[in-house]
């Protein structure tokens, strides 16, 4: 897929999504969150970049464990994402966060200006991971840490079939390369090609547990990457792919609860002294 089109359609999808991403996926990722931020080891005073801060999962936490006089920046490409934390960064009194609306392998942002660099679940829609970790590298002081979270192997997310369901139904593949990074020790090789230093991986089992049909269903088409994409289903495709999506996931359904394994891989690097 032509990049400037995958930006778009993440840019104006992640819009469509933002009002439904926490209730569908707050506890859901909080296992990748938890990794990150023992990675990250955030001290009071440093400067961090949350980049793909979507609606600020890890923005507030993070503005915390670097408060009183550490600061934030909070990038997304989605508007509605960033305009979220902005919100609610203003409904907290929290005068250390700021926000900005730009795509991650063009930061806008001055050289060596940050400590940490945090990418939580935002790699995997980018055209080029390896520029988007150049970047984080660039703003990065030296000696600064970078931290980044995907999802894992296609084998080991149960919920993987979305994205053929949707593709046969819109005829373009929406996130074309989403379990590349999670595969193998892909991740860490594309931190290292980035030029960052002491790289290392964890890889996470976990399960996401969804109270009812409606909510897998909800996680999956409305608060996730195939939001624009369903917004656009007339009504009975959109039964159709709904009835498809949870076929797929029955195996892990026990009464009316869905619990569907997933993966998160997360790696740490560093930029060289």
């Amino acid at each position: 897929m032509e990049a400037k089109l995958q930006r778009r359609i993440q840019r104006y999808g992640w819009d469509k999504a933002a009002p439904h991403y926490e209730r569908y996926w707050q506890e859901q990722l909080a296992p990748a969150r938890e990794h990150l931020f023992a990675l990250a080891a955030l001290q009071p005073g440093e400067r961090v970049l949350d980049v793909a801060c979507g609606t600020g999962l890890v923005s507030f936490p993070a503005a915390e464990a670097v408060a009183p006089s550490g600061t934030l920046v909070a990038t997304d490409i989605s508007e509605a994402m960033v305009s979220a934390v902005a919100a609610e960064a203003a409904r907290r009194g929290l005068r250390t966060v700021t926000t900005l609306r730009t795509d991650a392998e063009d930061l806008r942002l001055p050289d060596h200006t940050f400590d940490v660099a945090l990418c939580a679940l935002g790699l995997m829609y980018v055209p080029d991971p390896v520029a988007a970790l150049r970047e984080m590298l660039r703003v990065l002081t030296p000696g600064g840490r970078m931290v980044a979270a995907v999802w894992g192997a296609r084998k080991n997310c149960g919920w993987a079939e979305i994205f053929p369901i949707v593709d046969a139904r819109v005829q373009s593949e929406v996130c074309p390369m989403f379990f590349q990074l999670g595969t193998g020790d892909c991740l860490s090789q594309v931190a290292a090609e980035a030029g960052f230093s002491d790289v290392r991986s964890e890889r996470i089992s976990t399960i996401l547990r969804y109270e009812s049909a409606d909510d897998a269903v909800g996680a999956a088409f409305a608060g996730g990457p195939v939001a624009l994409a369903h917004s656009r289903f007339e009504d009975h495709v959109r039964e159709q792919a709904h009835a498809e999506y949870l076929a797929s996931i029955d195996p892990f359904r026990n009464g009316s609860v869905y619990g569907i394994p997933g993966e998160f891989v997360v790696t740490f690097g560093r930029r060289p002294a």
